[in-house]
């Protein structure tokens, strides 16, 4: 059983996706979450463009009946590992530093509209 999660709160997908998905009632799976509010990228920094994406994802998240500490799993994607370590820093502001998820970072290529990172993120409820 799967169930599309909506929110006005955070930016509609801007392609044949949803911004996350419920499946089995107990995994929600978060697409990745552009630094973006009210269609428009937010801020030229890696700081600012982090916590955006991490804002948009926590309204995904709660719209399901999640939050941050239910997130076992996060995928960043930056547009230059040079902006690693401002990401890191906001990100952490954002979990529970006993219990952060796993995660893995990459740089890419591009990403949609050429922002400098986006987020998703997998959690569970038991």
């Amino acid at each position: 059983m799967k169930t599309k999660v909506f929110t006005d709160k955070a930016p509609a997908a801007i392609g044949p996706y949803n911004q996350a998905i419920v499946a089995s009632g107990k995994f929600i799976y978060v697409s990745g979450q552009l630094p973006l509010s009210e269609g428009k990228l937010i801020g030229d920094e890696i700081t600012a463009q982090t916590e955006q994406s991490l804002k948009n994802l926590g309204a995904i998240l709660e719209a399901g009946g999640y939050t941050f500490a239910d997130v076992v799993k996060t995928t960043v994607y930056l547009k230059n590992m040079d902006d690693f370590a401002g990401m890191n820093g906001v990100y952490a502001k954002f979990f529970d530093g006993t219990e952060f998820p796993a995660r893995a970072a990459f740089q890419v290529g591009k990403l949609p509209m050429d922002a400098m990172v986006e987020i998703e993120a997998v959690a569970v409820k038991d």
